[in-house]
């Protein structure tokens, strides 16, 4: 699933080649919109919201998508052909003269006024990239529940907006603990220094091509996808489990030297999954 910051790049794209620009094509290619046409309506603005965009066309109007694991936008110039998937994934078409975005896979479509968004984004928590972040609302999300494992309360949108696998490791081995800790046992320094470290490292990568959370050349992240290899710090090899509540599990990251505390249980199927080579 896309992190915070891809989404953030993706609406800027979004927002450069359509805002500003009256529609001179549109194809929403799921059943219930296959009879809309905005074309005529001019895009007011590309907003993300956490990991939801929220595309705005005069007259309160807002074509909400969200990407979840495999969705995607492209952006193309009238003389560029379309490269993002073949043509039955296409679930989306907005286009001026210019420029051409063409939405790929896309799980959540979906048609509201304007006024309404809060009926889709009002459950997020403060977004680590949007003007309604507040660090200490976000912290008193995460610590309502303390008993939850810190790596499934980064995951939950409600506490704070924009973390997804990625960040999720490596804030917990940035941090010095096991994805599995409790939210309540978070050393106090620790626990006050995750909102502001959460949202230094999507800042540090909203720009950037290839997300990093290192600082090191050719090594951009610490654990996440670095199963059985060894770690940057200390040489132990990463390990690899899944994460999750029951009805979804996630991959998880972690080094069992720097990040010391709570494993998944022995003999449990996050366990075996931990033990596979080649993962």
């Amino acid at each position: 699933m896309p992190e915070g910051d891809t989404v953030w790049q993706t609406a800027k794209r979004l927002h450069t080649a359509l805002a500003g620009q009256m529609l001179t094509h549109c194809d929403l290619r799921v059943p219930k919109y296959a009879t809309v046409d905005l074309t005529g309506r001019s895009v007011l603005d590309v907003t993300p919201r956490g990991k939801h965009l929220l595309t705005r066309f005069e007259g309160g109007i807002t074509l909400h998508s969200h990407l979840r694991m495999d969705g995607s936008w492209k952006v193309f110039t009238a003389d560029q052909r379309w490269s993002g998937g073949p043509a039955h994934q296409i679930r989306a078409v907005l286009g001026n003269p210019a420029h051409t975005a063409v939405g790929y896979r896309l799980p959540v479509l979906e048609l509201l006024r304007t006024s309404e968004e809060e009926r889709v984004v009002g459950h997020l928590g403060p977004d680590l990239l949007g003007p309604d972040w507040d660090p200490d609302r976000a912290l008193a999300n995460l610590l309502t529940d303390p008993s939850r494992p810190l790596g499934e309360s980064l995951l939950d949108q409600r506490n704070l907006a924009g973390i997804g696998n990625v960040y999720k490791s490596e804030l917990c081995f940035l941090l010095g603990v096991t994805p599995w800790l409790p939210v309540g046992a978070l050393p106090a320094d620790r626990t006050a220094a995750l909102p502001v470290l959460a949202k230094r490292l999507l800042e540090a990568n909203r720009e950037r091509p290839v997300r990093t959370t290192t600082a090191r050349r050719g090594q951009d992240l610490f654990v996440y996808g670095r199963a059985s290899r060894p770690c940057l710090r200390c040489g132990t090899p990463v390990r690899l489990a899944d994460q999750g509540d029951g009805s979804r599990e996630r991959p998880t990251y972690w080094c069992p030297t720097c990040q010391p505390g709570p494993a998944p249980a022995p003999g449990s199927p996050a366990a075996r999954r931990s033990r596979r080579p080649t993962d």
